[in-house]
């Protein structure tokens, strides 16, 4: 009996894949930390004979070519794509035999890339159980076609529409659905994509890209495209170059000097804790990207590329984590470490304060009306904003520092990570900020928003 098992990444929202018959297995769309998936396997007695990709991936650094190594196994992926690296090219329409129990259909599902492969795969009889869709189908959208740029962009979501179609076709509707893509990655054309498990009879009922025709499909999807990290530029050429096995091991520990040369030379030093406790009390110059979030997303869209990166951590663990997650994208060696508190770290420590929108409607009510930031996508900030608030996306914050206003500015985003983070990178650079800790939906609640229309956008 055939058994397929995700394996979540939940910080960039992916999954790989691990299918196996009891004895053989393939892997579809690994991780760079590829002890995740050699663990999966050992847990369930079986090897690892196949690994596959749907696509060179822009959101993350592949574990594809070093699993393959590490096991002897077959490394498989588009004839048409262009690596460095020696691979088994397929074509669609290829049959690839894993096991007497089971085999995989290539299938060319163009969209999210020109090469993008789909993978059905066969039961001991040939019949379709199951497809790996990359990010093709997804639960409830598709991938987004713009990340080869705007050149690519409108040939590709033409394709999308008609690849989610031939998957719809080619398959029975029983066949389980499992994507790469779409839960919470910015691969997804869709912030409303939804589900965790499903059938491509169920993408029949409610995927836009099968209940639309190709011109609403086409018109809907490029009117929701919103930004992506900026770090998706690095991760194609790093895949397509062959990335090698990481290197986990801890980096050297840093003291309070070393601490502040390396903030005072312009390095990135990131405490790893939760915005309230970095806002209690931290090293003055340190950001606040807290592993309770999408650290690695956030880390990798904010940071000039190639900037050293110390990490701060209540505990070894928490560092662990972190440099876990930074591997994933390509940030390999953290340049040093420490773990402790603020008090081990500085004799001084700093901080700033944290409110709720019903403190910010307070204060306004009474008079004093301090600057509102709001670092929201585009795409949130279009349907409610704080009247009289400056919108900057957290993604750009940093290339228009000269437009956050003077004086006290409260921060706030939809739910307090994004503001905390945002308000870090100010209070760094010198600004008397508050973070707004706090659902935006009490933002509503308070009286505080306004129609777009009538907000400084």
């Amino acid at each position: 009996m055939i058994e397929i098992l995700p394996i979540e990444t939940i910080g960039l929202g992916d999954r790989s894949y691990l299918a196996h018959d009891g004895r053989v297995s393939m892997v579809v769309d690994p991780q760079r930390d590829i002890d995740r998936v050699l663990a999966v396997a050992a847990e369930a007695g079986v090897t690892i004979t196949h690994v596959f990709e749907t696509h060179v991936h822009n959101d993350y650094v592949t574990g594809g070519l070093a699993l393959a190594r590490a096991t002897g196994a077959v490394y498989l992926l588009n004839a048409d794509d262009d690596v460095a690296f020696e691979r088994t090219g397929l074509h669609d329409g290829e049959v690839v035999t894993i096991s007497a129990e089971m085999a995989v259909r290539a299938l060319h599902t163009p969209g999210h890339t020109h090469t993008h492969l789909s993978y059905a795969l066969l039961d001991a009889a040939g019949d379709p159980v199951a497809v790996f869709s990359g990010g093709s189908l997804l639960f409830g959208a598709t991938g987004r076609p713009d990340l080869l740029g705007p050149d690519h962009t409108d040939a590709l979501v033409h394709a999308q529409w008609h690849s989610a179609r031939r998957l719809a076709t080619a398959l029975p509707g029983a066949a389980t659905l499992h994507p790469t893509h779409g839960f919470g990655s910015f691969c997804s054309a869709s912030a409303s994509a939804s589900g965790t498990t499903g059938t491509v009879a169920d993408e029949t009922r409610t995927n836009p890209a099968l209940t639309l025709d190709e011109e609403h499909y086409v018109r809907d999807l490029l009117a929701g495209l919103d930004a992506f990290p900026a770090y998706y530029a690095h991760m194609a050429p790093a895949n397509s170059a062959g990335p090698d096995a990481p290197d986990l091991t801890p980096p050297a520990v840093a003291d309070a000097g070393d601490l502040r040369r390396r903030i005072d030379a312009g390095e990135w030093v990131v405490d790893l804790r939760d915005g309230t406790a970095f806002a209690a009390g931290h090293v003055a110059g340190s950001i606040n990207i807290g592993l309770t979030g999408q650290f690695v997303t956030y880390l990798g869209w904010l940071i000039p590329w190639g900037t050293p990166v110390t990490l701060l951590g209540a505990t070894a663990t928490q560092v662990a984590d972190a440099q876990r997650e930074m591997v994933r994208i390509g940030i390999d060696r953290p340049a040093v470490m420490a773990t402790g508190n603020p008090e081990d770290w500085t004799g001084t420590p700093v901080s700033f304060r944290r409110a709720t929108f019903a403190d910010l409607a307070a204060v306004l009510a009474s008079g004093d009306g301090p600057a509102v930031l709001d670092v929201r996508r585009t795409s949130e900030r279009a349907t409610t904003a704080i009247s009289g608030s400056v919108h900057i996306p957290i993604h750009e914050i940093l290339a228009r520092l000269d437009e956050v206003p003077a004086g006290p500015v409260w921060v706030h985003c939809a739910g307090g990570y994004r503001a905390g983070v945002a308000a870090s990178l100010l209070h760094a650079r010198g600004h008397d900020v508050v973070a707004i800790d706090d659902d935006v939906a009490q933002a509503v609640a308070s009286g505080l928003t306004a129609t777009t229309d009538r907000a400084t956008v």
